[in-house]
């Protein structure tokens, strides 16, 4: 996009969250290379940011047309929230944090990398009831009108399971008809690794980015009241309670985000779980209905869910025009996302699955429906980890259905349930495999399928996940 530095040059910026998965890394150095005079706070220390901070050495110091960048690590300051031109807020933050307060009680405003984005390149920004903080930016004039067709379109997609999976198919079949539709197809949002504000670099108008939004990154398009061009909802179940307070409500009223500010020519694509629960739209509302895949397409990615999940991309696939048969060339060579059902490898006859996305009990329950043979209890189970103060009652009533054993790793989750699933706690994830290894036997699944956050014993759920890999690797 044409002189996107000058949106950042010289402006006062904090970054509040730097974090270890690479959004926050891929932010800085964008922010940094465009001459943003850049605070970063985060409440990690420097020895445990330590493979990001090294990353950005070279940022550190002010040099020709940048700013440098000054850390405050180990906590926050009130200080570094006023005098700012905005705040880049990280996603996850505090709802009630008195950092982003003391931002809006100065006047300042508050951003999100998804959102900000969305922003600049479709000038949604002059839709968004007066919101100031851009009157000074030089627009493209392209980008002024508020017209998006000329602009950049984008393609959110949300829901609490699903949306990685959505996400890659919608971003491959898109990818690989580049061609025909005669524009550049970007990948953003909630992907690890991926920042978006560095696509401003290479998007022009016209091109299509394909985003994966989360609540909590939909709160910064709530703020701008903007939408995605065309929006994909795949279901609603019980997530992030402990983050949202024990309100279903306010979890919802984030993901609702993603179609309320839409207009009468956009999209919005449901799964059929979400028929019921999303009434009348300002947009064109499509049900992916999973009749639309046909019955002779022979899918590598297993489960119902994923019926849905492929049946929401063919809509936005449709929608924008894409022949039948670069759709099912894609769909029917996708093999699934990393640490999601993904499997690992064939051990002694014993398939491996690593589900270390499955943070919530229903992510684990469509692991053990999609795996699982109720007659011969063909699963050994590895779970655990931090409580999300969910219900996992259901989650109880499923395991004794599929798994023969089941092993459990420490956390305050495991804690809440360890005495109702007749398993066996372990000190480690390594000593789980070791035990869950005396129970295998060929033909059936070794899964690992948390069910729970990963806070404690891990970085992160993908840091889990990749454990569990480097165990499955040593295999001998």
């Amino acid at each position: 996009m044409k002189n996107y530095k000058e949106y950042f040059k010289g402006r006062k910026v904090t970054m509040l969250g730097l974090g270890l998965l690479g959004r926050g890394l891929n932010d800085a150095k964008f922010l940094a290379e465009c001459g943003a005079d850049l605070i970063i706070t985060d409440l990690k220390k420097a020895e445990d940011l330590a493979p990001t901070l090294k990353k950005l050495e070279k940022y550190k110091k002010p040099s020709k047309g940048r700013a440098g960048i000054k850390y405050v690590l180990g906590e926050h300051r009130l200080e570094d929230f006023k005098n700012r031109d905005f705040i880049l807020k990280a996603a996850g933050v505090p709802l009630d944090s008195p950092y982003i307060n003391e931002a809006k009680k100065n006047n300042i405003p508050v951003e999100m990398d998804e959102s900000l984005f969305a922003k600049i390149v479709s000038g949604c920004h002059s839709r968004a009831d007066g919101n100031p903080e851009f009157k000074n930016l030089k627009m493209d004039p392209v980008l002024q009108r508020d017209d998006r067709e000329s602009g950049i379109k984008i393609v959110g997609v949300t829901g609490t399971r699903g949306k990685t999976t959505t996400t890659y198919l919608i971003y491959e079949i898109l990818k690989k008809a580049e061609s025909k539709l005669g524009c550049k197809v970007y990948l953003g949002g909630n992907i690890k690794g991926l920042a978006t504000l560095p696509l401003l670099k290479k998007v022009k108008s016209g091109d299509i980015v394909v985003m994966e939004l989360s609540s909590w990154q939909l709160q910064g398009f709530g703020d701008a009241k903007i939408s995605p061009d065309i929006s994909v909802f795949t279901n609603l179940m019980n997530d992030h309670l402990n983050y949202y307070k024990g309100s279903v409500k306010r979890y919802f009223d984030d993901k609702k985000i993603i179609y309320k500010n839409q207009r009468l020519e956009d999209f919005l694509i449901i799964g059929e779980s979400m028929e019921e629960k999303i009434g009348k739209v300002k947009s064109k509302k499509l049900i992916a209905k999973k009749n639309l895949i046909p019955q002779d397409w022979d899918l590598k990615i297993k489960g119902e869910h994923n019926l849905e999940n492929i049946s929401c991309a063919i809509l936005v696939a449709r929608i924008f025009g894409i022949d039948e048969k670069i759709i099912k060339n894609v769909v029917c060579n996708f093999t699934g996302v990393e640490g999601r059902q993904e499997f690992l490898k064939e051990y002694k006859g014993v398939k491996i699955y690593n589900d270390t996305t499955a943070t919530t009990p229903d992510a684990t329950i469509v692991a053990l429906k999609s795996f699982g043979d109720k007659k011969s209890k063909n699963i050994v189970l590895i779970m655990g980890g931090a409580d999300k103060t969910l219900d996992m009652s259901e989650l109880i009533k499923e395991i004794p259905k599929y798994c023969k054993k089941v092993f459990l790793f420490p956390g305050t989750g495991t804690d809440k349930v360890k005495d109702k699933i007749e398993g066996l706690v372990v000190e480690s994830l390594s000593g789980a495999v070791l035990e869950a290894f005396k129970w295998v036997k060929k033909g059936d699944i070794l899964l690992f399928s948390p069910g729970f956050a990963s806070f404690g014993m891990f970085k992160n759920e993908f840091d889990r996940g990749e454990q569990f890999i480097k165990i499955i690797k040593k295999l001998k």
